[in-house]
């Protein structure tokens, strides 16, 4: 049996997407990062790491979101793109640039439009910018075929919908899939799955913290609190 330890960020439900479309047996179980759960000895013994998603598979542990996918899709055989020349790299690429391109600097514009103690100008700026570049690589991609990797459903199009679902929120603008259209297109047909309902589900299933109060931010950005370098 797998156990997820998930919460309903992005980088979770990518993972209980996958799960839920692979029609795998797992246990859930909550890890409330605004009350610092991730913290506690018994997650870290875990993960190190102290983020979620995490899973176990009998003697297997599997952290970073990208690595679980990868992971669940080489033991189960599902959501890969068909056998051919230069095709797993082509996976790994698009995977990859998710996890070190789209995710992390749509984080960083999130951070310091929101949540850091002081709005620096320039950072604002190249994270917004970076961030929107790195997403219109991905909706130039999406125009040119249905999924990430042309005519197949894959992954890739499980990491995106993860990330794409908090689009607006992360670069302060309501209107921002309308730019994006493709990547609208996608998301809205990953939606309609059965799978990615019950993947919605399961984050609403359990009453996470939804408060940003002093408790949260010394949870999740501890940065913030701790003594400046000497």
């Amino acid at each position: 049996m797998i156990t997820f330890y998930y919460n309903a960020a992005p980088n979770p439900m990518k993972i209980a997407l996958f799960l839920e479309e692979a029609g795998l047996a797992y246990d859930p179980v909550p890890i409330d990062t605004r009350r610092g759960q991730q913290h506690a000895p018994a997650f870290r013994a875990i993960n190190p790491n102290g983020k979620v998603p995490v899973i176990t598979d009998g003697e297997a542990t599997v952290f970073d979101s990208n690595a679980i996918l990868l992971y669940l899709a080489e033991k189960t055989g599902r959501f890969l793109p068909p056998e051919g020349p230069g095709r797993r790299g082509e996976l790994l690429s698009w995977l990859m640039f998710v996890a070190s391109g789209v995710g992390p600097f749509s984080g960083q514009a999130v951070h310091f439009r929101n949540f850091a103690p002081e709005k620096v100008p320039y950072a604002l700026k190249r994270y917004d910018f970076e961030a929107r570049r790195h997403w219109q690589i991905l909706e130039d991609r999406l125009s040119a075929a249905p999924y990430m990797l042309g005519d197949t459903y894959t992954i890739v199009d499980m990491s995106v919908w993860g990330w794409a679902s908090r689009l607006s929120y992360m670069l302060g603008d309501d209107r921002i899939m309308e730019s994006y259209p493709n990547i609208d297109r996608l998301m809205c047909e990953i939606d309609a799955r059965p799978a990615a309902e019950r993947a919605q589900a399961l984050a609403k299933s359990h009453a996470f913290k939804v408060a940003f109060d002093d408790e949260a931010m010394r949870a999740l950005y501890p940065q913030i609190f701790a003594p400046d370098p000497a």
